[in-house]
Formats: C-alpha cells, sequence, structure tokens
C-alpha cells in the first residue's frame, strides 16, 4: 500500500470522507472546529455540504485526502489556527503569535483502519501547512496513555500517533474528550 495525500481540492472525495449518507442529515462535515460556533449551529441540512464545497474551491482548502491508488481513505483536517475557532478556545490555549496551523481532526475510512494510515496522513497535513507558510503545526490529541478511545472521539489524535510524527507537548489544557484530557503538542517548521 502507497499512500498518498494530496490538498482536499475534490470536494466529492471530502463528502466520501466527512460527509453524510444521506446528503440532507446534520453532521459535523468537519466544521465544528473550522467555522464560528453561531455558524456551526445555524448551519443545517444540505447548506452544511454547500459550505465544504465552497471551501475546497479556497486557497488554501480546509484539510487533505489520504489516498491508496485512486481511492480516498483519510482525511485530516488542517489550517491556519486564526481561521478556525481554536483561535479563540477558552479551553486549549493559544501560545504565541507566530504563523500557527491547526490539526484538528484525523479520520481513516472504514475497512481501511489499523493499517498505519493515520500516520502519512499527519505527516501529509504537517508538510501542506509548511509548504504553506506555517512556522508551527499543533494537534491537540488525547492523552490516553494507552488505553482504548471509542471510535467516534479518536478523530482527534493520541499522543502517541503525535510523538511518533515529532510532535512535542507544548502545554496542557482543559479540554477533555471521551474521559481523556487533550494536550496541546507542536512541531516547529524545520530549518532550512
Amino acid at each position: 500500500m502507497q499512500i498518498e495525500v494530496r490538498p482536499a481540492t475534490v470536494f466529492a472525495d471530502v463528502a466520501t470522507m466527512v460527509g453524510p449518507k444521506r446528503p440532507d442529515a446534520n453532521v459535523c462535515w468537519c466544521l465544528s472546529y473550522r467555522i464560528p460556533s453561531k455558524q456551526n449551529q445555524e448551519l443545517v441540512g444540505l447548506r452544511r455540504g454547500e459550505l465544504v464545497k465552497q471551501l475546497v474551491q479556497e486557497d488554501p482548502p480546509p484539510g487533505v485526502l489520504a489516498y491508496d491508488g485512486d481511492e480516498v481513505v483519510g482525511w485530516a483536517g488542517v489550517h491556519p489556527r486564526a481561521d478556525t475557532t481554536f483561535a479563540r478556545n477558552r479551553r486549549i490555549p493559544s501560545l504565541d503569535e507566530r504563523e500557527v496551523w491547526s490539526v484538528w481532526c484525523l479520520r481513516v475510512r472504514p475497512g481501511h483502519r489499523g493499517e498505519g494510515i493515520s500516520h502519512p496522513l499527519l505527516a501529509g497535513a504537517v508538510a501542506f501547512a509548511f509548504e504553506r507558510g506555517a512556522e508551527v503545526v499543533e494537534g491537540y490529541p488525547v492523552d490516553n496513555r494507552g488505553e482504548k478511545v471509542d471510535l467516534t472521539m479518536a478523530y482527534v489524535g493520541t499522543r502517541a500517533l503525535f510523538e511518533a510524527a515529532g510532535f512535542t507537548k507544548a502545554a496542557e489544557t482543559t479540554s477533555v474528550l471521551n474521559g481523556f484530557p487533550r494536550l496541546l503538542m507542536r512541531l516547529e517548521r524545520p530549518a532550512p
């Protein structure tokens, strides 16, 4: 298996990864951290997908997709922190004014989980951010200490996944997900 990570510019592939089975269903579409809370609550049904269709046409698009050949198998939400709700999040601190990008969602398609796709997916999200000027990439994974994380809450990643990608713990947070504390982890842009 050769995983290739590309910018999320193909709406149908983004819909495969984060969209609902029924287009009018109110699922996340990976918007909950990407748009203001009020807008997220007001945006329902088909309008959620319509917004994502617009976002994939922007530069930068809202994330990256992982492919095994022509098949989409993974999604990562990654964008400048200033354009996300993390810019004002009271539970996850902002550490400085540098050009920080956030990775907030990692999703591997059912049928492909357990194949190690999350590692190249996270590496691709980091590369995407650095190629577009990020000085630092942050993630906010759970510190699950090796315990099982409920699949519906695993989208934030684990401390071990981020450490394997070279991230280090930068701060504690007051955010808790699935009973586990979330950490603020960072990876600095490599020196030229």
